[in-house]
């Protein structure tokens, strides 16, 4: 079964997106680029230490590309991050569909 896991790519995207306000994250990064204190500000009861873990984890993964030429890190997505656009759309669509 484990064998069965790591080739699931259901499983393998679980990895890299399936963790707390990682979701929320990319949401708020679709929108365009944003600093630390703009995406810690929208995001409700994140703690600046998650969020700087996630951030980090996300630009390992190749979803999220940090900026420090400014001299604050400016974070955006990648051409993959993009990519989940199309799954958090059905997202929303699901969780604002009425149960009939």
């Amino acid at each position: 079964m484990e064998e069965q896991e790591s080739t699931c790519g259901i499983a393998q995207a679980l990895a890299v997106i399936g963790g707390k306000w990682t979701l929320l994250i990319v949401r708020d990064l679709l929108a365009g680029e944003r600093r630390f204190s703009v995406l810690e500000e929208s995001l409700s009861g994140i703690s600046p230490r998650t969020l700087a873990a996630r951030l980090k984890e996300l630009e390992t993964d190749g979803i999220v590309t940090r900026d420090c030429s400014t001299g604050h890190p400016i974070y955006a997505l990648t051409d993959r991050g993009v990519g989940l656009s199309a799954i958090l759309d059905q997202m929303r669509a699901w969780g604002e569909a009425k149960v009939s």
